[in-house]
Formats: structure tokens, C-alpha cells, sequence
């Protein structure tokens, strides 16, 4: 199976400025994540930026590094243009990683190409996994998915779903899965999708895949293969993943 990565990574984090070139263990954040990218087996990992540090860093490295406009309201838009500007074939399958994923397995990064290989009708590949506790499940900051009986998607929220309307208490169950922001595409699909309007359901979520949902798009959703830990959006989540890789753990 031959694919690429795409990171979007930008400076801006307001959360957590300057994230991507925030040191953990030696390394900068974004090389983190690129290690992650570059074990799955991609043929190239690419990041793709909106500033000029952190593509002299990734370059430093060794990676492959795209300057994109700095106007972009996503990191599919980035993508998208990263993809335009070196040229990339209709046909070729992109996995987006994002740029705060540094515990993101690269055996998961492959899952989601293969998923394109082995369901040709399926337009975007992700993955989910269980909750870790109800306190998670009820958190609107964690995302979840609810799928049909073949791991299509039916619906994304920030709504603790599905709702159990009788007196059964929550419990870890199939359908109560955390949505991972991990996505494959061919670039054929991408380049239709960023010329698609944001839609309501999107706009109130705050969700961009919404938009390939309300436009009919086949999102096939698979629970990861390995577990996939968590994005960096804070100093606390920064020194969490510090210590996993202190402890010899990488999630």
C-alpha cells in the first residue's frame, strides 16, 4: 500500500503558542509526530506550514517541509494546498496527521491507508476508540462517533451519545467511542471537499468532517488497532507525554 502524510502544523496555538516547536525529550514536538509518520511506512512525510522556523527545523531533521499561505481556517485547507504545490496525483491516498499527535501509533497511521484499499467506495478513512471513563465520554472536548453495523460513520458530536434513556448506567460498550482526528483521503477527494460550503451542522459543532457527512460522503470509521493516546493542547498534556517516554512509554 503506497501513501503519504501530510502534518499541518502553524505556530498560532492559542493554547499552547509556539507548539510545534516546543522540546520534549530532546526533540521538538513536530519531530515527534514525524517519527510517528515516518515508521508507518509512508513514502514521504511532508509538513505542511505557515512558518518559516518550523519548516528550518523539520528541514534540520531530515523531513520534507511545504510553506503554505498563512490564511488557512483548517489544517485540510493546508494540506490541500501543500498537496497542490508539489504536485500530487488525483489517485494518491494522503494520511493527515496532525502536528500534536506525537503518540499516534504508526501501525494506526497505516490502518487508515489501508482502509482506502480495501473499501474502494469509502471517501474518508478515520478511527475511534473506547472511552477511558464516563468523565471522558461526558467531556465535550472529546469528540464522539456514532457508526452503523459496517463502521460507517452516521454522526460525529461533542454530545455525551448515545444517550441511555432508561436507568442503564453508562458503560463501555461498542457505541460509546472517542472520535481520533486521523484521516485518510485520496487527493482527488480532497481537492472536492475544501470546494464544499461549511454547513449548519458543522458550524455548530465546530466539526469539519460534518461537512463531508451533510454532502454525503461514505466516512468509514474503524476502532484503532493500537490505542492512540492524546493531542497536545496543554502544558499538563505536554508533561504527560514527557513522562510516558521518561517511563519508556509512548502513549
Amino acid at each position: 500500500m503506497t501513501f503519504k502524510v501530510y502534518i499541518p502544523a502553524r505556530m498560532g496555538a492559542t493554547r499552547l503558542p509556539g507548539k510545534p516547536l516546543l522540546k520534549i525529550a530532546g526533540k521538538t514536538l513536530i519531530q515527534h509526530v514525524w517519527e510517528r509518520a515516518a515508521a508507518s511506512g509512508a513514502a514521504e512525510v511532508v509538513v505542511a506550514t505557515d512558518d518559516r522556523r518550523i519548516l528550518e527545523v523539520v528541514e534540520a531533521f531530515g523531513g520534507i517541509g511545504c510553506m503554505t499561505a498563512d490564511t488557512h481556517q483548517s489544517g485540510t485547507d493546508r494540506i490541500t494546498e501543500a498537496t497542490r504545490l508539489r504536485d500530487e496525483l488525483p489517485s494518491t491516498v494522503i494520511v493527515n496527521v496532525q502536528g500534536d499527535e506525537p503518540a499516534m501509533p504508526a501501525a494506526v497511521i497505516r490502518q487508515v491507508a489501508e482502509v482506502l484499499r480495501l473499501y474502494p467506495g469509502v471517501d474518508i478513512a478515520s478511527v475511534c476508540e473506547p472511552f477511558a471513563s464516563e468523565v471522558d465520554w461526558r467531556d465535550p472536548n472529546q469528540v464522539k462517533v456514532l457508526r452503523d453495523v459496517h463502521d460507517r460513520a452516521l454522526y460525529f458530536t461533542r454530545a455525551a451519545v448515545p444517550f441511555p434513556r432508561e436507568t442503564t448506567p453508562w458503560h463501555p460498550g461498542r457505541d460509546y467511542r472517542r472520535h481520533v482526528g486521523l484521516y485518510a483521503y485520496t487527493v482527488r477527494y480532497l481537492n472536492h471537499f475544501v470546494t464544499l460550503p461549511p454547513n449548519s451542522l458543522e458550524t455548530t459543532e465546530r466539526l469539519e468532517q460534518l461537512r463531508a457527512l451533510a454532502h454525503g460522503a461514505h466516512v468509514r470509521v474503524e476502532d484503532a488497532c493500537e490505542a492512540c493516546g492524546v493531542g497536545i493542547d496543554t502544558p499538563a498534556d505536554l508533561q504527560r507525554f514527557a513522562a510516558s517516554l521518561t517511563a519508556g512509554v509512548s502513549r
